[in-house]
């Protein structure tokens, strides 16, 4: 490296002090070291924000993109073009950016024309999918790649395919503090003539605290003058759901336990320099996490460097830098192993100081000023070869080529529609009817309605209790001894009914497999797997091939979390050979469909066998489902080009005339919803338009040109009768359109996303052995 750097601005991306985050304070502490160690070179911050209302930033921070807001990823690539950065530095956790598996990133990538140096705090060894997409396109779009250990470089290479010439390690920076005595700080806390340990760190339940308390009793029997200081404020977001109850859970088993006057509690963030004097105080450190899939740990950089004995578990991290005698593992859980190696240590002065001595020396290598220097060596390099992907082309986009602009979720009629009981099936145009009552079909839907929205980020502060009022109603639906779930209620509460439909059997067990699978509420995802298991092996008893579908909905949903589930998986398989049974009777080349005539919710059935060849291995499955819903498509557009679904005003009968009328919101999310699966299951376009016809059947694109989307109220009409909208806007159809809205959007973000490259920009990958011929 020259010593007049060739980098002259430097743009970081990450989250940003003062957020409470290690990720935050690494890249404060990064960008800070960047500009004591090179003056002359400018830097600015573009932090990510968790909460709508931002921090207060200092004034390095030139500009702020919000977590959840795809659009805003894209402003800040043309304020990161505009600003005459050589590089960007990123840092990169899954968890703080928006998307799947923080997938709103992607966006603003390759968006950028400044090469991209990316720091990976975490590395998965076994990621989702999206995870390993995620992570495989941000190697794809940077110039470098840094990881903090030979682990992580091992890792990238032979889990995600990175080559090893693409990325460097540099270890975790670290503050440069003296090699002093312990005792020279301890008056200044009041323990002097105590021994101290010390854990710090934003406290969460997966830091295992508990099991260093359950220690320190034998420890104590031979050391009473202990203290042991857990330093940090509760993680921000376990605050948000939980309080401090963590907290006060390992305050009770200190007391419990007996060792409450040797526990101090420093309940808050503490800034650098206080750090380094609790730091300064500790005889030992010890981080006792409970998950070994852990890269890196700035807090066991920091107190190693600082020349600490470190206890630890053998997380992958602390095995890499514990190594050759710098510290003691023990393994995760073991309470009784950590309290022999405290006491090991705490009994061998000599072992202990040399221990802190080889810790100290090495950490002199990962001082922040050698890590800038590191860093700069990267950037460097990053600005003399950038990959073709790092600088982007402007790209101007025809009518066709960009994407739908869909209206704004709104939950105005939603809730209008609903009361403490549930959500009412009809409307008197948009006022709820209260003389039908409400029905377990629409709180169904309903339910995956606000699981969807929830998946969309949507902050609307009715949503979960929205989610746990129609959750209520399906609870209360459900017959113990049937094992099935009653449809009708009046609005006096009273059921109309001992035993619902079939097709409500299955419309629940949809809900509750898509709840368990996607909701973000861990009540609700217990609550709703073990309903689905309850209600589930009823289903094998009934014929309607509709049940059947939705309840393969629900599998399939439920298969996001809980895969295993051998009696799910056999019973998808039992229904998905039923549906291809009554297809190979039914089916003939002019009429390849599954009954003798197109009545509601036509599309279902070819999407859960669509689902069945991508998931479940059943090429069989997928011919037919992709057949059937061609056809259906074909046979459902008007010679104009728009959507036409199957009237409910006779349907249609093989061999006879179809209904043209009354067409229902159902049959256009069915459609809209089969067609999005194909899309993501063939990657063939056309099956995306088709979705997209159907959506805009919803907007006014139809046989009448009136939209059945009611944009004052938020509210859906219920159908298209020959001469007029049915201005009525019930249950079924507004939730037919939040759903198929919903999974629009949902599809829009992973595009956005996860777009794939262009001819152009796969040819340059190939060229740098970034995909596999």
């Amino acid at each position: 490296m020259s010593d007049i750097p060739e980098i002259k601005k430097i743009a970081f991306i990450g989250d940003y002090l003062p957020r409470k985050c290690g990720i935050a304070t690494f890249t404060h502490d990064l960008r800070g070291a960047m500009t004591e160690q090179y003056p002359a070179v400018e830097s600015f911050v573009a932090p990510v924000n968790d909460l709508p209302e931002g921090y207060e930033y200092p004034s390095e921070v030139k500009f702020e993109f919000n977590e959840n807001d795809l659009d805003s990823y894209r402003r800040t690539a043309d304020y990161l073009n505009f600003s005459n950065a050589d590089v960007v530095c990123l840092q990169h956790e899954y968890g703080i950016y928006g998307g799947p598996s923080g997938s709103f990133i992607l966006a603003l990538l390759r968006n950028l024309r400044i090469p991209v140096v990316t720091t990976l705090h975490t590395i998965l060894q076994n990621p989702s999918a999206d995870q390993r997409q995620v992570l495989h396109e941000i190697s794809v779009l940077s110039a470098r790649l840094v990881v903090m250990s030979e682990r992580g470089r091992k890792m990238l290479r032979e889990i995600y395919d990175v080559p090893e010439e693409k990325v460097d390690i540099i270890l975790h920076g670290i503050p440069d503090m003296p090699f002093i005595d312990p005792n020279f700080y301890k008056d200044q806390f009041g323990v002097e003539g105590k021994h101290v340990l010390l854990t710090f760190g934003l406290l969460s339940p997966n830091k295992g605290i508990e099991n260093v308390l359950r220690a320190l009793p034998e420890v104590i029997k031979k050391f009473p003058n202990l203290v042991y200081i857990i330093l940090g404020a509760t993680h921000p977001n376990l605050v948000r759901e939980h309080g401090e109850a963590y907290r006060l859970t390992l305050e009770r088993l200190a007391q419990d336990l007996g060792i409450k006057r040797h526990i101090s509690f420093y309940n808050r963030f503490v800034e650098l320099e206080e750090l380094k004097i609790f730091l300064g105080v500790a005889d030992l450190y010890i981080t006792p996490y409970q998950n070994a899939a852990q890269t890196t740990s700035g807090t066991l950089a920091y107190a190693f460097g600082s020349g600490k004995a470190v206890i630890s578990t053998p997380y992958w991290h602390a095995e890499e830098l514990l190594d050759d005698d710098r510290g003691i593992l023990v393994p995760f859980g073991d309470s009784k192993a950590m309290t022999q190696a405290i006491l090991s240590l705490l009994e061998d002065d000599n072992r202990r100081h040399a221990m802190r001595k080889r810790a100290y020396l090495l950490g002199r290598e990962m001082i922040w000023s050698k890590a800038a220097q590191s860093y700069m060596a990267s950037f460097e390099s990053a600005r003399r070869n950038p990959t073709s992907l790092s600088i982007r082309r402007l790209e101007v986009r025809t009518l066709e080529e960009e994407r739908l602009e869909l209206p704004d979720l709104r939950l105005d009629h939603l809730t209008r529609m609903s009361d403490s009981t549930g959500i009412y099936q009809h409307a008197i145009y948009s006022l709820p009817d209260f003389t039908h009552g409400y029905c377990t079909d629409d709180n169904a839907r309903a339910l995956i309605a606000t699981v969807l929205l929830e998946e969309l980020e949507l902050e609307e502060p009715e949503l979960h209790r929205l989610a746990e009022t129609y959750s209520s109603f399906m609870q209360y639906a459900f017959d113990p001894d049937s094992k099935r779930f009653r449809n009708f209620m009046g609005f006096d509460r009273h059921w109309l009914e001992s035993e619902g439909s079939e097709d409500s059997q299955g419309r629940a067990l949809w809900a509750l497999g898509t709840c368990a699978g996607r909701s973000r509420h861990r009540h609700l995802q217990a609550w709703a797997a073990q309903m689905f298991e309850r209600a589930l092996p009823s289903v094998l008893d009934l014929k309607s091939p509709r049940t059947w579908a939705y309840t393969l909905l629900g599998i399939y949903e439920y298969f996001r979390r809980l895969s295993g589930d051998r009696v799910a998986t056999q019973a998808r398989d039992t229904l998905t050979q039923r549906l291809i049974d009554i297809f190979e009777r039914t089916a003939t080349d002019d009429w390849p469909w599954f009954e003798e005539s197109l009545s509601y919710a036509n599309a279902l059935l070819s999407h859960v066998l669509i689902l069945s060849g991508r998931w479940a291995d059943n090429p069989k499955a997928f011919e037919i489902g992709l057949r059937s819903l061609r056809w259906l498509v074909s046979v459902q557009k008007a010679p104009q080009g728009h959507f036409r679904p199957i009237g409910s005003a006779g349907f249609y009968t093989r061999g006879g005339k179809r209904a043209d009328f009354d067409q229902q919101p159902i049959e256009a999310h069915s459609t809209i919803s089969a067609c999005l699966e194909a899309y993501r299951s063939t990657d063939d376009a056309i099956w995306h338009e088709e979705a997209r016809i159907a959506f805009e059947w919803f907007l006014g694109r139809n046989d009448l040109g009136l939209s059945l989307y009611d944009s004052k109220t938020g509210g859906c009409c219920d159908g298209l009768h020959v001469d007029r909208v049915n201005q009525n806007q019930g249950a079924e159809s507004t939730l037919a359109y939040l759903i198929a809205l919903s999974e629009m959007e949902l599809l829009e973000h992973d595009l956005k996303a996860f777009k794939k490259p262009t001819n152009h920009e796969t040819e340059a990958l190939k060229a740098h052995s970034l995909l596999k011929a």
